[in-house]
């Protein structure tokens, strides 16, 4: 089966969900929480650097290091500061709710795939192995 050459009427549903996606104001405000971040230089090396240092310091935990008080007050001081700032909030929220919409629509496919048939609500009450996934 050719489900994603270009006339296929697959590719063609997928590119009506992708647009009712755009055209949800859900996704409007997700993309406004992104851009405002990816607008804003000095914002986006403060969160680079921030997470350099926090994999930094997983790394050496992991490693059987321990991390330093000091390390430790630094890392928080740092991530406060940037937390501090509301485009930063935003943009984290967005990743988390853009992280979401995915999730969900990965596993409503993925269902679809298991189960040979659209899904419905019922569905998604347990994945019956006792997983504590919460669908």
């Amino acid at each position: 089966m050719q489900a994603t050459t270009a006339g296929s009427a697959v590719l063609q549903k997928t590119r009506e969900l992708c647009q009712t996606i755009l055209d949800q104001p859900e996704y409007q405000k997700i993309r406004q929480g992104l851009d405002g971040f990816l607008g804003d230089d000095q914002l986006r090396d403060q969160y680079q650097l921030l997470s350099e240092k926090g994999e930094t310091l997983q790394q050496k935990q992991q490693s059987g290091g321990q991390l330093t008080d000091q390390e430790i007050a630094e890392f928080e001081s740092e991530r406060q500061a940037f937390m501090q700032n509301p485009v930063a909030r935003s943009f984290l929220e967005a990743q988390h709710e853009m992280q979401r919409m995915q999730e969900s629509l990965t596993h409503y496919v993925n269902k679809t795939f298991e189960l040979g048939r659209v899904p419905e609500e019922t569905d998604f009450a347990s994945c019956g192995h006792g997983c504590n996934c919460h669908h």
